[in-house]
């Protein structure tokens, strides 16, 4: 397809300056590429070294949230500065601005959890540390290993790589995600879904845009995969249910499953492990209702010590 390029300047992509982002804004600006037939010069990268990258010895929680991942490119929305911002959508906090709208998807990547350091779970020294500083993975490993400590690994990817070589952790977790969008498919060992719930929205690239804009919306349109989109939307519903932020442990996973069907699977833990609810659902593409019925059900079933972690 040649799209005629509608602009009288370069489309600007925002990103986050590191790493594992920049290798996320360049497989979307080859995918627009792509699609529209246009040249490698109709699309410039603008980054920014992003909050939540610059304070990494306290748990995100503490220091503002998944917002600390946004907030600038947010501005840079609102000023003009970029036409669109890529996101790892796990890092998109639940509710967003209504001036801003998330226009496309990538095709998802592997959604699993990877375990350097071990060949599985129940492989971990006995007593030994594992180092993350997800809730998520926190309470999950709580649940399965009560024995092993958790010990703070924030940063990119070569950073808590570093951490652990260097013996300050006997393990860690990462995204599979994020290491094949790195070349390092060979670190680690990847741990089944059933085992390790991922996060809502592990493995998805989401671009967002200014809900106002129609060019940029209509171009973004051109590389979103529909089911990504409406299983990504899904476990986001499900969180917004929840009233979840980065404090809370929780897990969501939807994969297609039958025409126009996908199979949504949602999880709450309590941050020892010790308490866990459980659902799983088969609804329709597009469903958020559906969606929002999981997360409240939940809360439902949960216990007032976990409904709190919540707002409940």
């Amino acid at each position: 397809m040649n799209t005629p390029f509608p602009l009288d300047r370069p489309l600007r992509l925002g990103t986050r300056a590191s790493p594992l982002a920049i290798a996320q804004v360049n497989l979307t600006r080859q995918a627009l590429l792509a699609a529209h037939g246009w040249a490698d010069d109709c699309i410039e990268v603008v980054s920014v070294t992003a909050s939540g990258d610059k304070v990494l010895d306290r748990p995100l929680a503490d220091i503002g949230g998944k917002a600390l991942w946004t907030k600038e490119l947010d501005q840079w929305l609102a000023s003009g500065e970029i036409d669109a911002a890529v996101h790892s959508m796990k890092d998109v906090e639940t509710f967003r601005p209504d001036e801003l709208v998330i226009a496309a998807m990538l095709p998802r990547a592997d959604v699993r959890d990877v375990l350097v350091g071990a060949a599985s779970i129940s492989d971990l020294p006995r007593n030994g540390r594992l180092g993350t500083s997800s809730p998520r993975r926190s309470a999950q490993i709580a649940r399965l290993r009560p024995d092993v400590e958790i010990v703070l690994f924030r940063g990119n990817v070569a950073t808590r790589l570093g951490r652990l070589n260097a013996g300050e952790a006997d393990a860690t977790l990462l995204a599979a995600a994020g290491l094949a969008r790195l070349g390092q498919s060979d670190v680690g060992v990847a741990v089944s879904t059933e085992e390790l719930l991922p996060a809502p929205a592990q493995g998805a690239i989401g671009v967002e845009t200014l809900r106002t804009n129609g060019t940029v919306r209509g171009l973004l349109a051109a590389i979103d995969d529909r089911q990504t989109s409406d299983c990504v939307h899904a476990e986001r519903a499900v969180l917004r249910a929840l009233n979840g932020t980065c404090h809370s442990p929780v897990a969501t996973l939807a994969v297609p499953a039958g025409e126009n069907m996908m199979l949504l699977r949602a999880e709450i833990l309590s941050p020892d492990g010790n308490e866990r609810v459980r659902d799983e659902r088969r609804i329709a593409m597009g469903d958020l209702a559906a969606a929002d019925a999981v997360g409240k059900a939940l809360l439902a079933g949960a216990t007032p010590a976990l409904r709190a972690l919540f707002g409940a």
